[in-house]
C-alpha cells in the first residue's frame, strides 16, 4: 500500500520562491520559472515515489520534474508546467493510480511561529552564516515559522510572498521532520505573511 502524505498543488509560483526552487540544491531536475504551476507529492514507503513519477509523466509528458528524492522513510516528487491543466491532469492520474483522494493527505499543523523585531547585528551575522543571498539585515524584523509535514512550507512560502511581496524570503526548509520558513522585512508585512500562512494551513484538507 502507498500512503499519501502530502498532495500539494501550488499555483502561480512567485519570484523569490521560484528562484529558491531553481537553486541546484533544490532543483535536482528541471528548474521552475515564475508563473509556473507546481504539484508536490510525498508518499511512504519512499520507493513508491517512482510509481508516482511514472504515472505522472506518462499522463502528462510535457511536465517537468524538478525534484525526485527519496529519504529514509518518504519519497518526494515536484512537478511543474506553465499550463495549470497539465499539472492537474497529472495529479488526477497519480491519485487514480494509487487509489487515493487528495483529502487522504495529512493535515498540516503549526509547531511554532514568532516575529522577532529589530534584529541585532550579532543575531543577523550568526543567522546569515549559511546564507548565500536573501539575508536578514540588522534592524529588520524576522518571521520564523515551523510546521509539519515539512512540504507544506512550500505552499506557505509561496502564498506568503503573494500576500506580502515586500518581504525577503530568507530560507525555506521543505524536507525532513518539519518544514521551516524564515522571512525578513517590516513587521507589518511579516504579520500579513504570518496571517496568510496561518489561514492557508487551517484551510488545507487532510486526515
Amino acid at each position: 500500500m502507498t500512503e499519501l502524505r502530502v498532495y500539494l498543488p501550488i499555483e502561480d509560483l512567485q519570484p523569490q520562491f521560484a528562484a529558491y526552487m531553481a537553486t541546484p540544491t533544490r532543483a535536482r531536475g528541471y528548474p521552475p520559472f515564475v508563473g509556473d504551476h507546481s504539484l508536490i507529492i510525498e508518499v511512504a514507503p519512499a520507493l513508491a515515489i517512482h510509481r508516482i513519477t511514472d504515472l505522472a509523466l506518462k499522463a502528462a509528458p510535457d511536465l517537468e520534474p524538478g525534484i525526485l528524492f527519496t529519504e529514509r522513510h518518504f519519497g518526494l516528487l515536484e512537478l511543474h508546467a506553465s499550463n495549470r491543466d497539465v499539472v492537474m491532469e497529472a495529479g488526477k492520474a497519480i491519485l487514480k493510480g494509487i487509489n487515493c483522494k487528495a483529502s487522504d493527505q495529512l493535515k498540516p499543523k503549526t509547531l511554532f511561529t514568532d516575529i522577532i523585531e529589530n534584529i541585532s547585528d550579532q543575531h543577523a551575522v550568526i543567522y546569515n552564516r549559511m546564507r548565500e543571498a536573501s539575508m536578514v539585515m540588522p534592524g529588520q524584523s524576522l518571521l520564523v515559522y515551523e510546521m509539519a509535514p515539512a512540504l507544506f512550507a512550500a505552499m506557505a512560502a509561496n502564498e506568503a510572498e503573494k500576500s506580502a511581496p515586500g518581504i525577503i524570503l530568507v530560507d525555506v526548509q521543505m524536507m525532513g521532520a518539519s518544514g521551516r520558513i524564515s522571512m525578513a522585512g517590516k513587521t507589518a508585512d511579516l504579520k500579513i505573511a504570518q496571517d496568510t500562512i496561518n489561514n492557508v494551513l487551517k484551510t488545507m484538507v487532510g486526515r
